[in-house]
């Protein structure tokens, strides 16, 4: 087992936002959460990533046999957890370079492993970045600082590429992105499917999924997983709406 959520209940300022979230994702497995706004999904990845404002009240998050919870968010990084957010924001006066580079090697610092060397370290930034299809001159600019979106979507796929993560969180990647780089960044991640990792992503819209095809979607409504299945789930969705889910009756 790779990621193991159990009965995980939270809340934000006294308000309760997940109601009992299970969920099982083993390596190689990529998982799709769609649902309405308000169903909690944004706060299920902020949650596993450890951003701060979230009360856990009950239940584990268990990654490979470690408890996530007992970790800050820099310690989750350092364990294997990426999150991509929904707005990327911006770092001006911290090139490109430079962020990843010290990211990459505080990563395998945490790891114990030896830091890359400048060859190796452009070698693979270099590899990766062509495959997203970036311009090396991005490299030289501050981080997300003046980017469109589709560029800032592109980078945080360049930043999980170069990270290697065990469980990539994707939160609405497709938000705001044209067809071309939707494409673009749905084959950044495919790149990274591998039976060493897993995914959750996180999503409104079926589109995505015709580019990141889910092993398992999961619906989740006023914070909890009504329903799961595979791939056919998102398509009935996209073609009767969250509304049906209620009218099953589950």
């Amino acid at each position: 087992m790779l990621l193991e959520i159990k009965n995980l209940h939270t809340k934000v300022e006294n308000k309760a936002i997940l109601k009992g979230i299970d969920l099982r994702i083993n390596p190689g497995e990529v998982h799709a959460i769609m649902g309405p706004n308000g169903a909690g999904k944004s706060t299920l990845g902020n949650i596993l990533a450890g951003k701060p404002g979230y009360k856990v009240t009950e239940g584990e998050v268990l990654l490979e046999g470690k408890n996530l919870l007992e970790l800050d968010a820099s310690e989750r990084a350092h364990v294997g957890v990426f999150l991509s957010f929904q707005y990327p924001v911006e770092i001006p006066g911290v090139s490109n370079t430079q962020f990843l580079k010290t990211a990459v090697n505080s990563m395998r610092k945490a790891q114990n492993q030896s830091e890359l060397d400048a060859m190796s370290f452009m070698k693979k930034l270099r590899a990766n970045m062509e495959i997203l299809e970036m311009d090396q001159k991005y490299m030289k600019r501050g981080v997300n600082d003046g980017f469109s979106g589709g560029e800032k979507k592109r980078n945080e796929m360049l930043q999980m590429m170069m990270l290697e993560p065990k469980i990539c969180i994707l939160d609405e990647t497709d938000s705001g992105l044209d067809i071309d780089a939707l494409q673009v960044v749905s084959k950044g991640a495919n790149h990274m499917r591998d039976q060493k990792r897993g995914f959750i992503v996180i999503t409104h819209y079926q589109r995505l999924l015709n580019y990141i095809v889910p092993d398992f979607v999961h619906v989740l409504a006023d914070g909890k997983i009504v329903k799961s299945g595979n791939r056919s789930l998102a398509l009935e969705l996209e073609d009767k709406g969250y509304a049906w889910i209620n009218e099953q009756g589950v």
